[in-house]
């Protein structure tokens, strides 16, 4: 009995010991990448530093002149806010469209995938913001397909577009999600409603878009979040100009960390958007259950 009872304590000695083993790498790489620096940022977004100086402790300084002396700090929420609520609307009813398209068997449906996808893959890399640039440029070739000489990035009405259409290009990673669960819908509903004599107006209103709600909120909160968050490309295309009309929140944020020094500051503007972001989730998450559909098929 006693050897059964040694035996067993040995066995879940091991267990426990493989399964620290196991999970060390995730707890390591949680504490070490994400809450001891959000730890750190958050004490120094209260404090006077710089990478280049101590930190003092200065309370809520960098905030409230975040909020009442920074100018700047509006304009980027502003431009950023823009930049989300149009680009991430549209990027979704590109992929809906597309994944609508592609939802019928085809042999070259693969291919069609893989190539509308592939954006969603390279689009945030920097060669991709580089290509963008030069497309855009007044000697691009935008411009000699319109036989124009029209500066597109340096005119305050048009360069934030130029960054939107790059966000909504990158629509591939939604349109396979939407594609997935345009899949699970049962054919028998569509059948029904073709006997009933539904048209496909009707149908897509009636039964495809409801049953599409739950993937349209999950890509909506996403896609929201990135776009809230986006960076690469307003850093590489445009850096903020012309007149920081395309001066987006991260870029500001990035500048006032490592171009200016203002490193306390910077850490400040990141937990300020992570509040904002954290509102907006959590007003979507409020209003889900108003539209969206969670009847099951």
């Amino acid at each position: 009995m006693k050897t059964s009872s040694k035996t067993l304590a040995q066995t879940l000695n091991q267990e426990h010991v493989a399964g620290l083993v196991c999970t060390a790498p995730f707890i390591i790489g949680l504490f070490g990448f994400l809450l001891i620096p959000m730890g750190m940022s958050l004490y120094y977004s209260l404090c006077n530093y710089s990478v280049l100086s101590t930190p003092t402790f200065a309370g809520l300084k960098n905030y409230i002149n975040a909020f009442t002396a920074d100018p700047l700090f509006w304009t980027s929420m502003r431009v950023t806010f823009f930049f989300a609520l149009v680009s991430v609307p549209l990027r979704l009813l590109f992929a809906l469209i597309v994944a609508l398209l592609l939802q019928k068997t085809s042999k070259a449906n693969a291919f069609y995938r893989a190539a509308y996808y592939l954006p969603s893959i390279i689009g945030g890399s920097v060669a991709v913001s580089i290509l963008w640039k030069r497309m855009f440029a007044t000697d691009g070739v935008i411009n000699q397909i319109l036989g124009t000489n029209y500066p597109f990035l340096g005119n305050t009405r048009t360069a934030i577009w130029t960054l939107i259409l790059l966000s909504i290009w990158q629509f591939g990673s939604s349109m396979l999600i939407f594609l997935s669960a345009l899949k699970q819908i049962p054919t028998s509903l569509y059948e029904a409603a073709k006997i009933d004599g539904a048209n496909k107006p009707r149908t897509f209103f009636k039964i495809t878009l409801p049953l599409l709600t739950p993937t349209i909120f999950f890509n909506l909160v996403m896609q929201m979040i990135n776009g809230f968050l986006a960076f690469t490309q307003c850093y590489i295309i445009t850096q903020g100009k012309p007149m920081n009309s395309t001066l987006f929140y991260t870029v500001y944020m990035y500048q006032q960390s490592f171009e200016f020094y203002n490193t306390g500051y910077g850490a400040a503007l990141a937990w300020i958007m992570l509040l904002v972001i954290g509102t907006i989730t959590a007003i979507l998450f409020a209003t889900k259950k108003f539209w969206v559909y969670e009847g099951g098929i």
